[in-house]
């Protein structure tokens, strides 16, 4: 049985049954295991059900009475990120942009405990084999990015902040329903200096007065709760499968760096009523039907709000090019591989000039 050593502030360290050594998370299992000697130490399971919080009545009375977790983090004055620090070492770089954090400069920070988490699946070298064949794919990338593909450990798995929320709404609405039919119209056309007279098919939309009520629920509507990464490629992640999420557990971390949510509830709140809100949009167009739709008025009751705050795991790379940083993203459940790319100037340069060479030699054989 693994060892549990209680450090300041309710910290834990949890050490080999075998050795003595500190234990890591093996991604893709239910264990920990020792680095230095492999011994496995099950973790237990935990048959506890993911309880989800009523947002309004946490905002209103449960905010301050609710279960806080304090770890200890350190903020990047570049891009702003805010990650946990990995233990045994001095120097240390940020995930997200590379750049050195001042370890001076952590601070113990309190924040709603995780409700849930996604472990990680996939380890580093299996997250770094499907990030070599991104890269592989790239057209007029440049050559050190392609160098990447050698070096794993450019890599850090980190568990990432995520906001999920829960609904049920019932929405009045009233709009216009456009319906397109085809009409015959005469017109005159000039040819050849004389007039002719011709047909042609015109579209025309006929508008009439709709008014009806849709019911749309949610489930799990997923926000990030961190600006570190770039919106698009987080989102396209997706999906999460996040049926497997397990109740949170700190065993799951270890080895891993965890990202502090910098999107607060209420902030993460309003972004999902937004997303809710157009899809609930969606509904309506369908419920009207026909080719055009105007919505002119929707009001929606919104009824059994819930929410839970849970982690995912993601690996990540980042590339200085150019006096900007790209990071490159591995859905650390499904290998889903996401990245902003940079292009080579030389390259295309290089693309250019050879086109115009081969255009050349064809222009000048055509002529001979």
């Amino acid at each position: 049985m693994a060892e549990v050593e209680e450090l300041a502030e309710g910290a834990k360290r949890v050490h080999c049954s075998n050795c003595g050594a500190e234990l890591h998370y093996a991604p893709g299992t239910e264990f920990l295991q020792c680095g230095f000697c492999g011994t496995r130490n099950d973790i237990p399971k935990d048959i506890n059900e993911i309880l989800e919080q009523d947002i309004l009545e946490f905002l209103n009375t449960e905010a301050e009475k609710s279960e806080k977790e304090s770890h200890e983090a350190v903020e990047c004055n570049s891009c702003g990120s805010i990650t946990s620090l990995e233990e045994q070492k001095t120097a240390q770089f940020c995930p997200f942009c590379g750049n050195h954090l001042m370890l001076k400069d952590a601070s113990k920070i309190e924040q709603i405990k995780p409700h849930a988490l996604l472990p990680f699946a996939l380890n580093q070298r299996d997250a770094h084999l499907k990030f070599r064949t991104w890269l592989g794919s790239l057209w007029l990338a440049p050559s050190k990015l392609k160098h990447m593909a050698n070096a794993p450990e450019g890599m850090s798995g980190i568990y990432t902040p995520y906001w999920t929320f829960d609904a049920k709404t019932s929405s009045d609405y009233s709009g216009e329903r456009g319906d397109d039919r085809h009409v015959q119209e005469s017109y005159t056309a000039k040819v050849n200096g004389r007039s002719e007279h011709r047909t042609r098919t015109k579209t025309v939309t006929d508008w009439r007065s709709v008014s009806g009520h849709v019911n749309v629920d949610f489930d799990d509507v997923l926000i990030i709760g961190s600006t570190s990464l770039p919106k698009p490629q987080a989102e396209q992640l997706e999906p999460w499968n996040l049926q497997d999420l397990l109740p949170f557990r700190e065993d799951y971390l270890r080895g891993f760096r965890v990202e502090s949510y910098n999107i607060a509830l209420p902030q993460a709140f309003t972004e999902g009523k937004e997303r809710m809100t157009e899809s609930i949009k969606d509904n309506v167009r369908s419920d009207i039907g026909g080719d055009h739709q105007r919505i002119h008025s929707l009001d929606t009751d919104w009824q059994n709000l819930k929410f839970k705050h849970i982690l995912l795991p993601i690996w990540i790379a980042s590339y200085p090019y150019n006096g900007k940083t790209y990071r490159f993203l591995v859905n650390g459940k499904t290998g889903e591989v996401q990245g902003e790319r940079p292009y080579s100037t030389w390259k295309i340069i290089g693309l250019v000039v050879i086109i115009i060479i081969i255009v050349g030699a064809i222009l000048l054989v055509s002529n001979k």
